[in-house]
């Protein structure tokens, strides 16, 4: 068998295994609520405007709302922490239960595992929030019917549904490959994931040339609906010339497949000491 069948076999065995933790572990249950919140508020917001007959609202006022939610909460938030989550433990987690010696101990590249883990967690991560924005996309504003519908079909609602969740994946494979480097190469990985936080939170507010030093602010420049900073807070925002798809896609992917290339050789390098 030649190396590379090799490899592909042994990624699929590692993919099976890992996707199986990723969608079923206990400790992961609470990423599901973050993925489940706003899907709660999108359905109850239809139900109650339904049941109460209300018309203050039109698609154009929800489209805007589900654009601040997707800014504010998905990508700042849910998705954000959700990558902290699933990522830094393809390594240390695996390290605080004493399991990581298994793989370890099998005659796999480094490299090959490396692959696997962040596969199944991109692949998790990507179908739960990508699959959450879509339904509560199409669920903020089924209380108008076939208006809605028509929306969707044959006005502007499919592209942005669309824009919607591919910036979702694109969020989960830069900011999976952030964390994955980090759980990798520091033992406590939620300082620098702190720091991380951080600096995306306060993007809105750095000069021009340090917002381009982020993930958010190349994810923001995709979204189909502009959001504005609300209140006091817009005269403290700087502004930046978005970034053109064409360049925006591209960057990060490559930007994440170099943090990925950092942290196969991180791998490489990467001892077990349980008594830590």
């Amino acid at each position: 068998m030649s190396g590379w069948a090799l490899w592909r076999r042994q990624m699929a065995g590692i993919l099976r295994l890992e996707l199986k933790k990723s969608f079923f572990a206990r400790r992961g249950l609470w990423i599901y609520l973050l993925a489940l919140g706003p899907l709660v508020l999108t359905i109850g917001h239809s139900l109650y405007t339904s049941a109460r007959g209300l018309t203050r609202c039109s698609i154009a006022e929800d489209s805007m709302v589900f654009a601040a939610t997707f800014q504010f909460f998905y990508l700042k938030f849910a998705i954000f922490f959700g990558c902290v989550a699933v990522f830094t433990n393809l390594f240390r987690g695996e390290v605080l239960e004493r399991t990581l010696h298994y793989y370890l101990l099998a005659p796999v590249r480094r490299e090959v595992l490396l692959a696997g883990k962040y596969i199944a967690g991109l692949t998790a991560t990507a179908v739960l929030f990508g699959l959450s924005v879509m339904l509560a996309f199409l669920t903020i504003s089924m209380h108008f019917g076939q208006e809605y519908w028509n929306y969707i079909l044959r006005g502007p609602g499919l592209s942005q549904l669309g824009w919607y969740v591919a910036i979702a994946v694109l969020a989960c494979v830069g900011y999976g490959a952030i964390f994955l480097f980090m759980g990798l190469r520091y033992r406590n990985p939620m300082i620098p994931a702190a720091t991380v936080m951080v600096w995306e939170a306060i993007n809105g507010f750095l000069p021009p040339l340090l917002k381009k030093f982020s993930v958010i602010f190349y994810l923001k420049s995709l979204c189909p609906v502009d959001v504005p900073l609300p209140g006091p807070l817009s005269i403290l925002a700087l502004e930046a010339d978005p970034v053109p798809a064409w360049l925006a896609i591209p960057g990060l992917v490559v930007v994440s497949a170099l943090v990925i290339y950092l942290a196969s050789r991180r791998a490489r390098m990467f001892q077990i000491n349980y008594g830590e």
